[in-house]
């Protein structure tokens, strides 16, 4: 991989400098929320501006909500291979501040990038919504994909920090009900262990430019309290199988979460998945986020689209490449 950019430094160091501050900072509880929701939804929009030529149409039934995201009629870039694939994106939020609305932007970049239709599901945050909330939101939308017609092996996943470890209590409840698997999966940044303990042995020698595992920690709680450290949808077991899709996990190599996108990346594979690892020296929590500020946002982004085009591919040549 090619040196750490200029840019990217300059937002990691100035991160390290006013944003974790500010995190730590921030109350827990229902305003300091608030407050970083706010922040966050500015910060996304700076970082991340929606492109031009996509179409947003939203959706609300009864027991789902979310957005369509599609590539606008004049994008050339799409892929051969999307003909009758979609993409269910499950943003990250450490399950209390994001939305599909904060990550517009790159989950159009996405769309016309792979030509794939992608639903961005809208689950259910805390403090308002507590576990089971999240899980059981995508869940339902994964299974009203199913059932507005798209197979499963016509599904790809994709998401973000707790949305990495929301689609892999997704896979996992796959195996246990049965329930078909989609065609391959894309983690960005996956937070694992939600106590955040993996996180905290690691900013022992490796602080987070972003946030502290104890301020992120505060975040996830609103959404675990009341529940057990190690009841098995929150400390995440996988049925070892051949039933697992193919998965990429990237990380950034600044964040607290490597360690949890390496533990994942064993729970996969000690299930008998197939799973691809790739650290990105130097970049912080879901850098691909942000390619208006971090040059390397881009060909990591363009990483992923590669993988799902792989999966996505008819030819087993392709497919296996």
């Amino acid at each position: 991989m090619p040196s750490v950019s200029c840019r990217s430094q300059f937002v990691a160091a100035t991160s390290r400098l006013w944003l974790r501050p500010l995190a730590t900072a921030l109350p827990a509880n229902r305003f300091g929320v608030g407050i970083a929701r706010g922040l966050v939804a500015v910060s996304m929009l700076a970082g991340s501006p929606p492109p031009r030529r996509v179409r947003v149409q939203k959706i609300r039934t009864p027991h789902v909500r979310g957005e369509w995201v599609r590539a606008g009629s004049g994008d050339t870039r799409r892929l051969a291979t999307a003909d009758g694939h979609v993409i269910l994106y499950v943003h990250g939020s450490g399950y209390a501040i994001c939305s599909p609305a904060t990550h517009r932007g790159l989950v159009a970049r996405l769309t016309r990038q792979t030509g794939m239709p992608v639903f961005t599901v809208d689950y259910r945050l805390a403090p308002e919504h507590r576990f089971p909330a999240a899980a059981d939101d995508v869940a339902a939308a994964y299974e009203w994909l199913i059932s507005s017609g798209h197979r499963p092996d016509r599904i790809f996943v994709v998401g973000d920090s707790a949305g990495g470890h929301l689609i892999l209590d997704l896979l996992g409840e796959n195996l246990r009900t049965g329930r078909g698997q989609p065609r391959a999966a894309v983690l960005m940044s996956p937070l694992l262990d939600l106590t955040l303990g993996l996180a905290a042995e690691r900013e022992r020698t490796h602080p987070d430019p972003l946030i502290s595992a104890e301020a992120a920690g505060r975040l996830v709680r609103h959404y675990t309290r009341g529940q057990a450290d190690d009841l098995p949808r929150l400390r995440l077991t996988l049925q070892h199988g051949h039933d697992l899709p193919p998965v990429l996990i990237q990380v950034g190599g600044r964040e607290m979460l490597r360690a949890d996108a390496e533990a994942a990346h064993r729970l996969i594979t000690d299930a008998g998945g197939v799973c691809e690892l790739r650290v990105w020296p130097g970049q912080i929590h879901v850098f691909q986020a942000l390619p208006a500020l971090i040059p390397e946002a881009r060909p990591a982004l363009a990483e992923a689209v590669d993988f799902i085009a792989r999966h996505g591919s008819t030819d087993p040549l392709q497919r296996s490449a």
